[in-house]
Order: C-alpha cells, then sequence, then structure tokens
C-alpha cells in the first residue's frame, strides 16, 4: 500500500530520470596516485562512461570558490578554454601528512568526474605551493570517444532510494547516502537511518532554510556480515564499499580505501556528493572534501557525526578542535593561511576573512578561557583513552562525551566573548598560531550549531550546485 508522499517522490523519480535523458553522458577518469611524504606521482587508469547521465547544472561547470588542496580543470585540448572545474582534497594527502609517509610510499585510487564534452581534452591537476597557489602537478590528454574507453558499466539491479527529492537533480545539490555493513535483513533498516540523519541535517542551519535545494538519494548493497571492520579490535567484515575504523592508526576514523568499489555503486545514482553510513555503534566517522564522509550510524552521537562529517566533505570546513589526537603530524613552526573557510593563521588582522562579521572594537586575537579549557580536555582525553583501551561498553564513551560538552558549554557561556565573532586561539589541531571565528562552533566540539563563519562557507558550496 503506498501513500501520497511515496507515490510523489516515484513521480519526482520519474521526472528526474526524463530530464537525464536531456543530459549529457558522465565521464570518470580512475587515476592511481602514490608517494610518500615529499613526492607525489600519478598515472592513469582507465576512463568511465557511467550508468546514469550527468545530473549537474551545466550553467554552474567552473568552479569559482577556491576551496581545497587540489583544483582539477578541463580543457578544450586545442583551445584550452576551461569548460569544467572543481576544488577537492584526496584520502593520499592526508596520509602524506602521517608518520608512516615518511617510511613508505603508498598508493591510492582516487577518480574526478565530469559532464562529457564533445571534442578531446586535456584534464590537469593543481594543487597549491607554498603561497596557496594552484600550481598544475599532472596533466594527460583524453578522448572520450576512444576505443579504450569503458562504455558499458557492469549490468546492475541497483536503483536508488528517493530519501528526500526537491526537483530535478540539475537545479539541486544531490546528496547520494550509501550504506555499509548492512545486511539484506537489515535493508529497511538503512533506509530508516538514512532518512532519521537526513531529516536531522535539515535541521540545522543552513541546510534547514535551504532544504529545498537539495535531492537525497540512499543506495546499500547487502554484505554478509553486520558492521563493517574495526582492525584495533580484531574485528575484519567484508563489506561492499570497504569502509574501516583505524584509518592512518586513528580508533575513530572511517574511511574506505577502495575508491573502484565505491565509485561502481555510486553511479547507480545521481550525486555530487556522499555520506556512507557505516552500520555500527563505536563512535566514528571521516569527511574528504569533494570525496565522500562517513558516520556510524548506530552511535549515540550519529546526528553529530552525520552533520560534522559532511561539513568536512561538502564545504571544505575545517576541524576547529585542537586537543584530541589526530594522524596527522602537527606543530610545525610556519604557519600558512589555510584555504578552509572557517580557520585563520590571522597573519594580518586587517584582512581577517570573515571580517564583515566582527564588530568595531572587537580585540584580535579575542580573549577565551582557553588555559582552564585545556585543562579539563586533557583530564577528558585521559579517561576517553582509558575507556577505548580497556574496551568499555560504548554507552559509557557517549556519556562522557555528553559529560564534556556540559562542562565546557558551561565554562564557555560565562565569558563575556561567548557570542562574539572574533579571533580565538587554538583551532586546526594546533593549540598555537591558528584562530577560529567563535568560541563555539560544532566543527569545534559536539554542540548543535554552525558558527556563522561556517554557515556561510556552506551557503557559497549550496549556491556553487543548485539555483
Amino acid at each position: 500500500m503506498y501513500n501520497l508522499k511515496t507515490i510523489l517522490a516515484a513521480s519526482l523519480l520519474c521526472a528526474s530520470q526524463l530530464a537525464f535523458a536531456q543530459q549529457l553522458a558522465t565521464v570518470r577518469v580512475d587515476y592511481l596516485h602514490s608517494g610518500n611524504a615529499k613526492t607525489e606521482h600519478y598515472a592513469l587508469g582507465r576512463i568511465v562512461i557511467e550508468a546514469l547521465p550527468w545530473s549537474g547544472n551545466q550553467k554552474k561547470n567552473i568552479d569559482t570558490t577556491n576551496r581545497g588542496v587540489n583544483l582539477f580543470e578541463v580543457r578544450d585540448k586545442l583551445s584550452g578554454e576551461l569548460l569544467y572545474s572543481r576544488g577537492f582534497s584526496t584520502v593520499f594527502g592526508e596520509w602524506q601528512s602521517t608518520a608512516e609517509a615518511n617510511k613508505i610510499e603508498r598508493g591510492f585510487q582516487e577518480s574526478l568526474r565530469f559532464p562529457k564534452p564533445d571534442r578531446p581534452v586535456n584534464v590537469r591537476i593543481l594543487k597549491r605551493d607554498d603561497k596557496n597557489q594552484f600550481q598544475a602537478i599532472w596533466s594527460v590528454d583524453i578522448d572520450t570517444d576512444a576505443q579504450d574507453v569503458v562504455k558499458k558499466p557492469v549490468v546492475s539491479d541497483l536503483k536508488p532510494i528517493p530519501i528526500h527529492v526537491s526537483g530535478d537533480p540539475a537545479d539541486k545539490v544531490d546528496l547520494l547516502i550509501l550504506g555499509d555493513g548492512y545486511t539484506q535483513k537489515e535493508m529497511q533498516k538503512f533506509v530508516a537511518d538514512a532518512k532519521r540523519l537526513s531529516k536531522y541535517l535539515f535541521t540545522v542551519s543552513p541546510f534547514k532554510e535551504r532544504a529545498k535545494d537539495f535531492n537525497i538519494w540512499g543506495l546499500a548493497v547487502a554484505t554478509k556480515e553486520s558492521g563493517v571492520s574495526r582492525p584495533s579490535t580484531g574485528q575484519y567484515h567484508a563489506s561492499s564499499l570497504g569502509a574501516s575504523y583505524d584509518i592512518f592508526g586513528s580508533e575513530r576514523y572511517v574511511l574506505t580505501l577502495d575508491n573502484r568499489a565505491l565509485r561502481e555503486i555510486a553511479q547507480h545514482a545521481p550525486y555530487e556528493f556522499i555520506e556512507i553510513l557505516v552500520n555500527n555503534d563505536t563512535y566514528g566517522g571521516g569527511g574528504i572534501f569533494g570525496q565522500f564522509s562517513t558516520a556510524a550510524a548506530k552511535n549515540d552521537w550519529a546526528d553529530y557525526l552525520f552533520v560534522h562529517e559532511f561539513g568536512h566533505h561538502f564545504a571544505g570546513l575545517a576541524d576547529e578542535y585542537y586537543t584530541s589526537p589526530v594522524a596527522y603530524q602537527t606543530g610545525t613552526d610556519i604557519k600558512m593561511e589555510p584555504w578552509e573557510p572557517n580557520v585563520t593563521a590571522l597573519q594580518d588582522p586587517q584582512q581577517l576573512k570573515w571580517k564583515q562579521h566582527v564588530k568595531s572594537g572587537t580585540a584580535l586575537p579575542t580573549s577565551w578561557p582557553k588555559a582552564q579549557y585545556e585543562d579539563a580536555s586533557r583530564a577528558f582525553q585521559k579517561i576517553r583513552a582509558d575507556l577505548r583501551k580497556n574496551n568499555r561498553p560504548e554507552k559509557e564513551m557517549s556519556a562522557l562525551f555528553k559529560k564534556d560538552l556540559n562542562e565546557s558549554t558551561q565554562l564557555f557561556s560565562k565569558d563575556p566573548h561567548y557570542h562574539v565573532v572574533g579571533a580565538f586561539e587554538g583551532a586546526n589541531y594546533e593549540a598555537k598560531g591558528y584562530y577560529r571565528s567563535q568560541m563555539q562552533c560544532l566543527m569545534f566540539d559536539r554542540s548543535e550549531k554552525f558558527c556563522q563563519v561556517c554557515q556561510d562557507g556552506i551557503v557559497s558550496i549550496i549556491d556553487l550546485y543548485s539555483r
């Protein structure tokens, strides 16, 4: 028995598929990105025409947001005309900042996606230099009509599930929620999880105000076992997307390193952004700008994880916290101005990137109870590490997180600068030298709101893909 909502959603899906018929094909360039802490190399893997036509807005092919460590461009091979561009970051780029990258070389699968051009093109990847300017690092000529282009994707019965459909994918931000670690018997649970977390996303500003600019689709391939791998506890589960905890040695960091599996499944739905729900209750997640984000759907903090990690993936927001252990090597003396919109090195207070929100007379840097917070955080991190070391029940970890949030909120709320927009030292995993715009934000702790600067950063990406 279908209700009106289901019928309307199905009608919109059919309308979307009709719209696809008028779109260009989707090109995917799969390549290998390898190297170590100081070197990197690229090698072309294959060129694929994906299962579904391009669902993006063809009037907004050029990215002007200046986000990401990298930028890729598609240019006419003969004239050099810029046809398409997008900023992005990579898993390789994150790994390159770990201790392991100083010891060995590794390779990571990556992909670029763009609407099929009607002529041979040059595709190039650019990377920021030490002055934050993009410089070309790899280039390859591509003819998407060549014989070796994969033009017949693997036959699949995968169909996207409409979770939140507002209209033609070409006019909307298309978010694809993928499930990993859900068995065949848990498919309805996946749909329920996707709907629950999508609903929560639209209670958080600015997503709340821009809900009609989004389509959300769901897709999952059943696995034999429930949940994904946690190598630090000896749990290894074969899963459809290859998602796992303990990435780069961080017990809470969840990513997939199997880009081929991810893209082969995702191509069966319209998308610009991907969030992977892992069917686990252990706290964890991750997010790479322009690639994907992950969240543990069964955890008590799933709402926060979903939105926080999506902030990384969707808008390139930096982590504003700095007391939690991370896999990356930090503490360099040179503090380059970050490209992320929500943190700064404050090299010139007169050029503060969010100065439009700073009231006249506000001190830069701006004072806050930093020493008290750090004392409390050190104690919290010790308890947190002990809980994991002793494999305590997840409920104890959730209770600790709640206690920590309540105590830090009480501390902050007594300070006269609690609601002030300024420059608060401590951000981007660094206690000194980097600053955030407000004392508290969803990117700083497990609170429920984005600061105004993060909201601005999100809105500019929504505008790039919608309307």
